[in-house]
């Protein structure tokens, strides 16, 4: 008797409790320790952002900036060009920043000078390509600025393409997430962002071939403590406002993520977030098909149309595909449907019909939805219609003939008189 009021007692302390507490959810794993002022995790595919710190106030982004350069010279410039090195774009290079990689007059092709900017991180390299590009550096930053706003950035000011110190000189870690997930769509960019080492060739100016370019991001690197097997990139950022940053692209099980670690206090701590930051993605997120090209999302009836050709399915134009959390892989989501106005028979097969929003962690995808079949217009309703018509055209034509005839049988008969009538009279 008294152990089953132990558990009863035991019972009702464990219901009392489930109420009281709160549930745990998968937000709590948001907590992640990050060293850095300023961070973000978005998924490379969607742009979806799984994690953020901070990631809309202002920082020095550093030698970060050269992944807008690199975007904006890839846009204006072909590989095989030839751009000189000018006197400007080494002596506007402050002391303390140069790399003394570049010669006076030296000529180099575009893509051997992404090489040094991406990888080395020359800041001279900058210099030459966006004088190379836009005509000087001041009209390069004016067009750094004018594509950051065409992408969506929405707090970020360049002053130079090379991210040298200036204090209107900023972005924040959200922007610059975008900007490198726009980089990456460049398979050119990605192949260099990627690259571990390159050797530039003899030059005008320069005839040996030993100019080794090593990347400074030490995630790629095999033989550094920082490596991160899944790390494809991006670039690194230092100076001394700006503490230590770094965006980096990794790859794993179909999964494409890009993390922004800003204002790190030291060099190991930018690494080790961002491998937290990749860590936490890879694990705790899925990929998901909300819906597929060619799914049938929904079937409905269409006016005036044959009864064998009636039901229309509603066809996905484009497939949604995005990351969810682990426990949200297995969830239907429903659309939300939107026919095009007046939408009736005939319709065409593949023609545009409507669209369909679907609603994931509060971001909204949008597709179109196309007919997947012939839907043929029923002409029933036109020929009953004819027919109806006709038929009071007859039934009010025919009316007055048979008032006359009426008439006419009523005045013969007044006309008849019965026999002995006049008799009678």
């Amino acid at each position: 008797m008294k152990f089953k009021k132990f558990i009863l007692c035991l019972m009702a302390s464990i219901i009392c409790l489930s109420i009281i507490l709160p549930v745990r959810t998968f937000a709590d794993d948001n907590n992640l320790d990050i060293n850095a002022e300023s961070a973000i995790l978005i998924d490379g595919d969607t742009g979806k952002v799984l994690y953020e710190k901070a990631a809309y106030e202002k920082r020095e982004p550093a030698s970060t900036t050269k992944i807008m350069t690199a975007m904006l010279t890839l846009e204006h410039c072909k590989l095989d060009d030839v751009a000189t090195v000018t006197s400007e774009a080494i002596t506007s290079v402050p002391s303390g920043y140069s790399s003394d990689l570049l010669k006076m007059g030296e000529e180099l092709t575009i893509k051997d000078l992404l090489y040094a900017l991406l990888l080395p991180s020359s800041n001279e390299a900058a210099n030459v390509l966006a004088i190379h590009v836009a005509g000087s550096i001041d009209s390069f930053a004016s067009m750094m600025n004018t594509k950051a706003v065409e992408l969506g950035c929405k707090n970020t000011h360049f002053l130079n393409p090379n991210g040298v110190h200036d204090e209107d000189h900023y972005t924040t870690a959200y922007d610059l997430a975008i900007m490198a997930r726009e980089a990456m769509k460049n398979d050119t960019f990605k192949q260099i962002v990627s690259t571990a080492s390159y050797t530039l060739p003899s030059t005008n100016k320069y005839t040996r071939i030993d100019r080794n370019l090593i990347t400074t991001n030490d995630l790629i690197k095999k033989q550094s403590k920082n490596y991160y097997e899944y790390a494809i990139g991006i670039k690194t950022g230092s100076t001394t406002p700006a503490k230590n940053c770094l965006v980096a692209s990794a790859t794993k099980d179909g999964k494409n993520l890009i993390s922004v670690v800003l204002k790190a206090d030291k060099d190991s701590d930018r690494y080790n977030d961002t491998k937290t930051l990749f860590n936490y993605g890879f694990d705790n997120f899925s990929k998901k098909d909300i819906v597929k090209t060619g799914d049938i999302v929904k079937t409905i009836d269409v006016k005036n149309a044959t009864s064998a050709t009636k039901n229309l399915n509603l066809v996905a134009d484009s497939g949604i595909n995005t990351l969810v959390t682990n426990d949200k892989l297995n969830d239907t989501i429903e659309p939300e449907i939107t026919l095009n106005e007046h939408l009736q028979a005939p319709i065409k097969k593949d023609d545009i019909v409507g669209t369909a929003k679907y609603t994931v962690d509060n971001i909204q995808y949008t597709i179109n939805l196309k007919a997947g079949n012939e839907v043929k217009k029923s002409y029933v309703l036109y020929i009953v219609i004819v027919i109806a018509v006709i038929a009071l055209f007859l039934i009010l034509f025919e009316k007055p003939n048979d008032n006359r005839k009426q008439k006419s049988r009523r005045k013969n008969k007044s006309k008849i008189r019965p026999s002995g009538y006049y008799k009678a009279r």
